[in-house]
């Protein structure tokens, strides 16, 4: 029998064993009991138990391998003719119940998937893929939507080149729908103005800050706007790597088959909270090796879960022996993460990941920053 490829049940595999269980069982059941025990009822179940697991072909073959099995039983049973008509009606009556609701079933799930794909393309609009080549740096971006959510999200990242250096950020609004969408314009326009015109790191935070805050007062009495976010800037000459952390997942840094979680040096409130307490953010230092790839990310990859409801953690798969492209790692990445998840996300995941080659050469800087 051909399954659906979208399962509906459980993001799991063994729903689309049921039907094909529930037959073996009831033939199992009928050889080892006496002849006045009935398998109908287990029988009747396998054509309902396929509707929503499997495609339209394989609810009507279970139907007739339920009713085939039924005719074999009664026989061997002696069941009388009137009987065994009746239950051959209903197994055909629940066959023909259970195409209809498949259609059902199949109809609402490519109505949640046409919802799904209008959300990503809007997403798309206001979050524009970044060019493959910023300033000595191969850049790579990948969004993943939840699948349990139609809605868009607020995940963003930016990357903008400066005269003397390349200027990233990464950030999670809470909420999602038109509100986040409204904040994600906000703060990536405040980030690329800020970026152009203001000196240094902290400057660009205090002025999202401002933005953050502006929003939170404009947002109805009884909810609160805030954004994690990490924004880093990276100077021409490969010096360092300067970044500041408002309570992100740590960037990974992958270098020579390892890869290093970069910690903040202390721990600061989100972009909107800093009128909470917070007072000069920390600037950490961290080096980036030529050939190193900087893989940022939303915590809709780190809160991901399998079917023990355990997370899932990136460092592993991303320690080994990896390409220096950085859209390669980041598919990688992603397999890895469809893998351990089995294609179902809880929550948006946005990732961007940077590598400084040895062999960026100016003309090359002075094209990404036109």
């Amino acid at each position: 029998m051909t399954r659906d490829r979208t399962p509906l049940v459980s993001w799991s595999r063994w729903p689309s064993l049921l039907p094909a269980a529930v037959l073996l069982v009831a033939v199992v059941v009928d050889v080892l009991t006496p002849s006045g025990f009935s398998v109908f009822p287990l029988l009747a179940a396998a054509p309902v138990l396929a509707a929503p697991v499997y495609s339209l072909p394989g609810v009507i073959a279970t139907g007739v391998v339920t009713a085939l099995i039924g005719m074999a039983v009664a026989y061997t049973k002696g069941v009388a003719l009137t009987e065994a008509s009746v239950r051959f009606t209903s197994v055909v009556v629940l066959t023909v119940l259970a195409t209809i609701l498949n259609r059902v079933m199949a109809k609402d799930r490519k109505q949640l998937k046409d919802t799904r794909e209008v959300a990503e393309a809007v997403q798309r609009a206001v979050l524009p893929i970044p060019p493959e080549r910023v300033g000595p740096l191969d850049v790579a971006s990948r969004y993943r939507a939840a699948a349990k959510e139609a809605a868009i999200g607020g995940d963003l990242y930016a990357i903008h080149p400066t005269p003397d250096s390349v200027r990233m950020m990464i950030a999670d609004v809470r909420g999602k729908g038109l509100g986040a969408v409204r904040t994600v314009n906000r703060l990536l326009g405040a980030f690329y103005e800020a970026v152009a015109h203001l000196p240094g790191l902290t400057d660009v935070v205090d002025r999202l800050e401002e933005v953050m805050q502006r929003v939170d007062a404009e947002e109805e009495e009884g909810t609160e706007s805030f954004a994690t976010a990490v924004f880093i800037d990276l100077p021409n000459d490969g010096s360092a790597i300067y970044m500041i952390n408002l309570g992100h997942p740590a960037p990974l840094l992958i270098h020579q088959g390892r890869a290093s979680p970069l910690e903040p040096s202390a721990p600061s409130l989100p972009l909107g909270l800093g009128n909470l307490g917070r007072t000069q953010v920390p600037v950490d230092r961290h080096t980036l090796p030529h050939d190193a790839t900087l893989v940022l990310f939303t915590d809709g990859l780190v809160e991901a879960r399998d079917r023990h409801g355990t997370f899932y953690n990136p460092v592993p798969f991303l320690s080994r022996p990896l390409p220096t492209d950085p859209g390669v790692i980041l598919d990688a990445l992603i397999a890895d993460l469809t893998r351990y998840t089995e294609g179902r996300l809880d929550d948006d995941a946005a990732l961007i990941a940077v590598t400084r080659l040895p062999d960026a050469s100016d003309d090359t800087k002075t094209r990404s920053r036109t």
